[in-house]
């Protein structure tokens, strides 16, 4: 028996009506974008009026204070590298551009009540800053720098640490390498770390051991000693690597190995430097100079800094500040090699211009790494100044360049 399908439902149909047919409706007009000024904005604040809290706008910058200068920000009133990541974040950059150029990227959030620059704060014609009026936003004032920084407790520290350093040379040498040693070994820590963030994986443990290889090699052996150690570190963390696999190896390697260079080895010249007789004077002499670098720029970069030295990595750091440093060191170099190691005048010229420009290279190579991490600090363990990595910047490939330099103009 065939199965026939039922037929549709008839639809209503009144009195009058004629045959069925199937109507298109018409097409709907084009919709309009809505007027969005009409419109509220979801989450923003309500506009109130701007009271008297100030903040600063920090520019892209570590480049790091110096030792003692340090709650200066740096050498030309330079900031840290709170901008944020140079390849920039389009959650933090306004305009999403993943290529943002950090000088300008202030990285406000839409969203954020508005901000006032106000030329007349305090501060803001001496150090070429921004200040920015923020409703509800705490004051800006001397007693802060860069990133909300308390300067206070960074000048304390920064003298705090010097006293240390001249204590501990003049009480009795040895107490100086443990806390020369207990330095490395934290930076090390801290570099690690930071490079951690960048998806790098430096060995650790083999690092730490060869640091202290490193330091003792440096004091017992001289620079046989130090060049031994350094290599055999390399080695240990070459062959550690190989346990985790090939994926990244070269990547973590080349990590470690970094680590090893920047910071033991260098401060391994610290060693030699104080090896000799007068090695406490030489130590000093090395420190002084980094020291006069660091506050004599930052003096000529608050007074004439304009043209900028390296903009895509400092962008407050000058060229005048950098005249500043040479400056400063050459009086101090000059000085300390013609009267504390009895050296040609011209000696002491040549070590103040090549330490000027090793401090401030060590500043902007320790902001490109920071900048690179997308990190603002190497870590948080010196109020005021982040970690002590932040304060070894300069220090570091100083203290390289003044053993050798001494070695020429003022040998043993």
């Amino acid at each position: 028996m065939a199965r026939t399908r039922p037929s549709p439902e008839p639809a209503h149909r009144g009195p009058d009506s004629g045959p069925l047919r199937r109507v298109t409706p018409p097409p709907l007009p084009p919709r309009s974008a809505p007027d969005t000024a009409a419109l509220p904005v979801v989450g923003t604040p309500p506009q109130a009026p701007p009271t008297s809290g100030r903040t600063r706008r920090e520019s892209a910058d570590d480049q790091d204070d110096g030792w003692f200068a340090a709650a200066a920000d740096d050498q030309d009133g330079d900031q840290d590298d709170s901008a944020g990541d140079p390849k920039g974040d389009p959650k933090g950059d306004p305009k999403g551009d993943p290529k943002g150029d950090p000088a300008s990227w202030s990285g406000e959030d839409p969203g954020d009540p508005p901000l006032t620059a106000l030329p007349d704060a305090p501060g803001a014609e001496a150090t070429g800053e921004e200040v920015l009026d923020v409703p509800g936003g705490p004051p800006a004032t001397a007693s802060t720098g860069r990133a909300g920084r308390n300067m206070a407790a960074a000048i304390s520290v920064g003298l705090g640490l010097g006293a240390v350093i001249i204590l501990t040379l003049v009480v009795w040498r040895p107490v100086f390498l443990v806390v020369l040693t207990a330095a490395v070994l934290i930076s090390v820590v801290e570099l690690s770390r930071a490079l951690a963030t960048g998806g790098y994986r430096p060995a650790l443990p083999p690092l730490v051991v060869g640091s202290l290889a490193i330091v003792a090699l440096a004091w017992t052996r001289g620079p046989t000693g130090l060049v031994v150690a350094f290599l055999l570190t390399v080695f240990a963390v070459l062959l550690w690597r190989l346990g985790d696999g090939p994926v990244g190896y070269l990547r973590d390697a080349s990590a470690a190995v970094f680590v090893a260079l920047y910071v033991p080895l260098l401060a391994g010249f610290a060693v030699l430097l104080l090896v000799p007789d007068d090695g406490v004077a030489r130590v000093l002499t090395f420190i002084g100079a980094v020291v006069c670098s660091d506050v004599g720029g930052f003096a000529a970069g608050v007074l004439a800094g304009k043209h900028p030295l390296a903009k895509s990595v400092s962008p407050k750091k000058s060229w005048e500040g950098l005249g500043g440093s040479v400056a400063a060191c050459v009086l101090i170099g000059t000085l300390l090699v013609t009267l504390t190691f009895h050296g040609p005048w011209w000696g002491g010229v040549l070590f103040g211009v090549v330490m000027a420009l090793t401090a401030t290279l060590g500043d902007l190579g320790e902001s490109l790494v920071k900048r690179d991490l997308a990190i603002k600090d190497m870590g948080h363990l010196l109020p005021g100044h982040g970690g002590l990595m932040d304060r070894m910047d300069s220090l570091l490939p100083s203290a390289a360049v003044a053993y050798l330099v001494l070695s020429v103009v003022a040998p043993v």
